[in-house]
């Protein structure tokens, strides 16, 4: 007679076999949230790539990033201009704060405070000196054309009557944020560098949530004040240029204290940290 038993089931003591088919195990990998080695490495390749880009091309880049950074003023103008004056004016127009930040990331020019984690990673991952050197080359050819760019879109909006005094008022508006003294903008800007750094940490994950990411770190950091270098030194310019504030307030008031807190919040809080995390897992593993 024909063998009619059926075949034994591949069982576990616990049950039916746990084993996932093809479809089930990719679909398990697509909602795994990629680990911190993953985003590590993707953020130092970046900054390997901007070791080797010719330093004109980086000075471009930047100069594009600090014209681009400019929207952020003119959306944060607009959008206060057509607002009433309230308490609650504030938690609107400060979305206008994240439209160049936006511009900058997605069409990936170089922003100061985004290198002091993308540059840094490197560094720290090849333990060379000398690269010191190079560091600090890339972060001043990107800050100066950053500030080149910023401070020509301030003189275009300032004095070409391109917006009618209404809107111009409002602009100045906005620009007009208080200076503290050097401990707490040095303080504000630790959490700005720290937040921008933070963000780019998070985009390499983010997927189709890369958009919603850079709107609600830079709307807090604009909404908390915090002392971004390019952002705040873009209404510092446009004030100089409107005769509203001096040279020598923006750089003993404002651009002193925050290039050294972005500097230390991007570079300790986020680089430090991520790349001892990372080592810690590979020495442990």
């Amino acid at each position: 007679m024909p063998d009619t038993k059926k075949p034994a089931e591949n069982k576990t003591a616990n049950g039916p076999s746990q084993v996932s088919t093809r479809l089930e195990e990719q679909k398990v990998q697509e909602r795994v949230a990629i680990g911190p080695h993953v985003v590590y490495e993707t953020i130092r390749r970046e900054g390997e790539q901007e070791f080797q880009r010719a330093p004109s091309a980086v000075a471009w880049s930047g100069f594009a990033a600090g014209l681009s950074m400019g929207f952020s003023l003119v959306a944060e103008g607009l959008l206060a201009a057509y607002l009433p004056n309230a308490g609650w004016t504030k938690l609107i127009s400060k979305f206008g704060y994240s439209l160049g930040f936006l511009i900058v990331t997605l069409g990936r020019q170089q922003l100061f405070t985004e290198t002091t984690l993308t540059v840094i990673l490197p560094f720290l991952a090849r333990g060379k000196p000398k690269l010191l050197w190079t560091v600090f080359r890339i972060w001043g050819v990107i800050l100066v054309s950053n500030l080149v760019g910023t401070y020509l879109f301030a003189l275009c909006i300032a004095r070409t009557g391109m917006f009618d005094s209404h809107l111009q008022q409002a602009m100045l508006q906005v620009s007009q944020e208080r200076l503290d003294g050097f401990p707490a903008i040095f303080l504000k800007a630790i959490f700005a560098g720290w937040l921008i750094a933070l963000m780019i940490w998070l985009l390499p994950a983010a997927e189709s949530a890369r958009v919603s990411i850079i709107i609600i770190i830079t709307y807090i950091i604009g909404l908390g004040g915090f002392s971004h270098i390019i952002a705040g030194s873009n209404k510092m310019f446009f004030l100089i240029v409107s005769g509203h504030e001096s040279w020598g307030r923006y750089f003993t008031r404002f651009f002193l204290p925050t290039l050294a807190g972005n500097v230390v919040g991007g570079v300790s809080l986020v680089a430090f940290l991520g790349h001892a995390q990372v080592v810690a897992g590979k020495n442990n593993g």
